[in-house]
């Protein structure tokens, strides 16, 4: 499998590398690995490839592979098997294959999975004197889980949260609210945003006035346990009525957004597209005049960061938003976009009639504020050496 003599094991139960959005916060991070010289082996949940395979989107002087262990459930498998596979044997399969390596990795990092997946590797990892780092992006509240305060997957989130992470040799942090949480647990942690190939993302798209049609609002993405979308629409609506606006809602059924809003009809100023492929929302969004993302201010959208606030950035979309997480960090108001006071449509309503009043020559900076702002805080390069410092510092931790 992977003979290398130094090398990291980046492991967990996810898709590879755009099943799901928590993928792409492992490519942006494993490619900051490689970058910086490591040997990294992607391994997912997915039942093939089952020997490593290069991905191709990695740059500089280490390597980026990708191998499924097969800890997903089947599609066609029966519920009991599927909770049997989820609950009682999850990190099983990844057990095996690393016993399988001719080598040991220098270290392991766990994306996911929950209290099960992460005592076993973490046994594995003892037993082996190999260091443990989890990367940590979430803090789970009861109603973003399947069966609540009390289902098997919460309790299992908030296991892993409380006891497990605390026990690695370091945590990598998405937000400053995680890298506080677990500094104050004793933890060595580092703080790494979500990363991406911004160089990749061609930027583009047309800079809006308020003779050049209609403004061109775009929402990407899975409403309900995280982003409000039901105050963008009732902003929309109101702010259609006398200044031309069009909101476009990709990712959810039409059907599933009126029943957000509660209606038998969308308004004629909201399209919805519904899902489209992972590979066409780079060009939807560059597109746009703006893209809006808010959230409730609760400690799980802080602990977070939405990716989907970096690819706009990237594609040199501005956002309108409201100051969840490390937003306020990279958002400001005026230049990478608009800052929402909260989440109610009335402060949405007040933005959008603002960005719609944008002359030329504002928007067109405001794109390259955007795009510069992605290139400087969110390129995986730029985390290239940090990232290969604090695993420098791990070793003698086991």
């Amino acid at each position: 499998m992977t003979g290398a003599a130094t090398w990291i094991a980046y492991v967990g139960p996810f898709r590879f590398p755009w099943g799901e959005p928590g993928s792409r916060r492992v490519l942006g991070l494993a490619q900051s690995m490689a970058a910086a010289g490591r040997d990294v082996v992607v391994v997912s949940g997915e039942s093939g490839p089952t020997t490593p395979v290069t991905v191709s989107a990695a740059s500089g002087a280490g390597t980026l592979r990708h191998v499924g262990a097969g800890e997903r459930p089947p599609a066609g498998a029966s519920m009991v098997s599927k909770a049997v596979q989820l609950v009682v044997r999850l990190g099983e399969r990844t057990v095996r294959w690393l016993d399988e390596q001719p080598t040991r990795p220098e270290c392991v990092v766990v994306y996911g999975g929950g209290a099960q997946y992460m005592a076993r590797v973490g046994r594995w990892c003892r037993r082996n004197g190999v260091a443990l780092v989890a990367d940590v992006v979430e803090w789970y509240a009861p109603h973003q889980m399947p069966g609540g305060a009390l289902g098997p997957p919460h309790l299992s989130a908030k296991l892993a949260l409380r006891h497990h992470y605390p026990r690695c040799q370091g945590i990598i942090a998405i937000s400053s609210l995680l890298e506080r949480h677990y500094r104050a647990r004793g933890c060595r942690v580092l703080l790494v945003p979500p990363t991406l190939d911004v160089f990749e993302v061609k930027p583009g798209g047309r800079a809006v006035t308020t003779q050049a049609g209609p403004l061109d609002v775009v929402y990407f993405g899975t409403p309900g346990r995280k982003d409000l979308l039901t105050p963008i629409i009732r902003a929309t609506d109101a702010v259609s009525r006398s200044t031309p606006v069009i909101l476009s809602v990709y990712g959810p059924s039409a059907e599933q957004v009126r029943d957000l809003v509660g209606g038998a009809h969308l308004p004629s100023s909201v399209r919805v597209p519904g899902r489209v492929p992972q590979q066409d929302v780079e060009d939807i969004v560059r597109n746009a005049d703006f893209s809006v993302l808010v959230r409730p201010s609760e400690r799980f959208t802080h602990a977070g960061f939405p990716t989907k606030f970096v690819e706009s950035l990237a594609c040199g979309t501005p956002v309108i938003a409201n100051l969840t997480s490390d937003i306020g960090r990279y958002l400001q108001d005026g230049r990478q976009g608009f800052v929402c006071a909260d989440h109610s449509s009335a402060e949405l309503e007040r933005v959008l009639r603002r960005a719609a009043m944008l002359p030329r020559p504002q928007q067109e900076e405001m794109r390259e504020a955007a795009r510069a702002t992605a290139e400087s805080s969110f390129d995986y390069r730029r985390y290239a050496q940090p990232v290969a410092g604090f695993l420098d510092s791990l070793r003698g931790r086991r």
